[in-house]
């Protein structure tokens, strides 16, 4: 079996509890180079979209119905990108209820580019989206949602680790980007602790 509607519905579940986990070491990454309430935010989205878990059976129908319900849970830069994401989803599984998981890297891929355009950052700018998309190129080709989930985790892993010592290159956190190397980006930071939880994976060390 693929992704269904009731995959959606435990990955959120999975995220909004991760969110609750996560706020306040969000809050004080983001306090180190923005507003601090970064963790906020991550936390109020996904607590909504665990409220509003959809029914049924059509994906497509699914992510419209979270898009609207994001797009009212924050004003957020950062609830936009999520409301993006949902949106972007919509279309193409409309009528959809089993999306085989070798086509998820391509959709995500779709869900990039329209974050690149909407955010107007680019590739290296230390956003999510540099997580995201090497995320999407770690799971490429792949079609077990075991090894894919092991693959995209290492992704996020290193990601995060590769970008610490660069800096932020739009926001707010762009106008002293160099007193962001050695810190964290706090959305690749909530992106890193979601995917943790959704995935449950655990990367093998060497």
């Amino acid at each position: 079996m693929g992704i269904t509607v009731s995959t959606v519905n435990a990955a959120i579940v999975a995220a909004a509890q991760a969110a609750r986990r996560a706020e306040v070491e969000l809050n004080a990454a983001d306090a180190r180079m923005g507003d601090g309430d970064t963790g906020v935010t991550v936390r109020r989205v996904f607590e909504a979209l665990e409220a509003a878990r959809p029914g049924g059976e059509d994906l497509g129908q699914a992510f419209a119905e979270l898009a609207k319900v994001c797009s009212g849970a924050t004003g957020s830069s950062l609830g936009t990108l999520v409301t993006v994401a949902m949106m972007t989803l919509a279309k193409p599984l409309k009528g959809q209820v089993d999306l085989p998981w070798a086509e998820l890297p391509a959709l995500l891929a779709d869900v990039r580019d329209r974050m690149l355009a909407r955010g107007g950052a680019r590739l290296g700018d230390k956003t999510m989206v540099d997580m995201l998309d090497a995320v999407i190129r770690a799971t490429d080709g792949l079609d077990a949602p075991e090894a894919m989930a092991i693959a995209a985790l290492r992704a996020a892993d290193e990601t995060l680790e590769d970008f610490r010592d660069r800096p932020n290159r739009i926001g707010r956190a762009r106008m002293f980007a160099d007193r962001t190397v050695g810190m964290d980006d706090p959305g690749m930071l909530a992106f890193h602790r979601l995917l943790r939880a959704v995935t449950g994976a655990e990367v093998p060390h060497a």
